[in-house]
């Protein structure tokens, strides 16, 4: 692989998707951060810090998925409808070049959607007069763009074979699965039936555990309920390891198809 032209790749995907108005995001969130902010005295009764901090954190996560799924699934099934892959292929670059810098490139701008996100969050609640843990925040808003990373290659991989819309099911439902999996496993233990527990072992071993890069409700309670640094580190390490598998399965389907 040649880190240059990756670096090319990545650089006009991250330009292509920031002037694509992906940064009206970071305004709307900011006002409904703002507007919930103030309404919420009204309504909620002495619970309205909680509140905050909980839907603060969760419209992070919920606006970086947004754009993981609908940017990623189109990175390389926009380029194949339109034919402009003809063109990238007969340029010296290789597929798998190819792949991890449109991967690269989104993630780039998921980094830039949750650092803005993050910042506006932690200045409504510091006005607002909102204790918040810092450090148990900063650390779940890594691993969500950690998450969102591995949820980008998820898209990624539905993308190279699968029509825009498709694809954009089977990531959203890889979303949920990845999340709920390890509640199935546990509901088949209770279940006492054999083939059920075999059939939902073998989903989570097959999906991605993504409840391991969910830190955002531990996190709202401060460090005291976060996982210890070995724990954080194995979790990150998977996280990344799951990313590779996927890019590599995306390379490998990319690869055998003929254009």
């Amino acid at each position: 692989m040649n880190i240059q032209r990756i670096w090319v790749i990545a650089h006009n995907v991250f330009r292509e998707v920031i002037r694509d108005r992906i940064l009206y995001l970071i305004g709307f969130f900011a006002i409904v951060l703002v507007v919930l902010a103030l309404l919420l005295p009204e309504v909620a009764a002495n619970t309205q810090d909680k509140i905050l901090l909980d839907v603060g954190i969760a419209g992070i996560a919920v606006a970086g998925l947004v754009t993981a799924v609908f940017v990623g699934t189109g990175l390389i099934n926009k380029e194949i409808e339109k034919r402009t892959v003809f063109v990238l292929i007969a340029k010296p670059i290789s597929r798998v070049e190819f792949i991890v810098g449109k991967h690269l490139g989104l993630t780039a701008v998921l980094a830039v959607l949750i650092t803005a996100m993050t910042i506006i969050y932690f200045a409504v609640l510091s006005i607002n007069g909102v204790s918040y843990p810092m450090g148990s925040l900063v650390v779940a808003s890594a691993y969500t763009l950690l998450e969102l990373s591995l949820i980008t290659a998820i898209a990624i991989l539905f993308g190279v074979f699968t029509s825009s819309l498709l694809s954009t099911l089977l990531t959203f439902a890889m979303y949920i699965m990845g999340h709920l999996s390890p509640d199935l496993v546990e509901l088949a233990r209770l279940a006492d039936n054999p083939a059920l527990e075999q059939l939902t072992q073998n989903m989570y071993l097959v999906l991605p555990d993504l409840s391991r890069l969910n830190l955002r409700n531990a996190a709202v309670y401060g460090s005291e309920l976060m996982p210890p640094p070995l724990e954080l580190l194995s979790h990150a390490v998977y996280g990344v390891a799951y990313i590779v598998l996927l890019l590599a399965i995306a390379n490998l389907i990319f690869s055998r198809r003929q254009f």
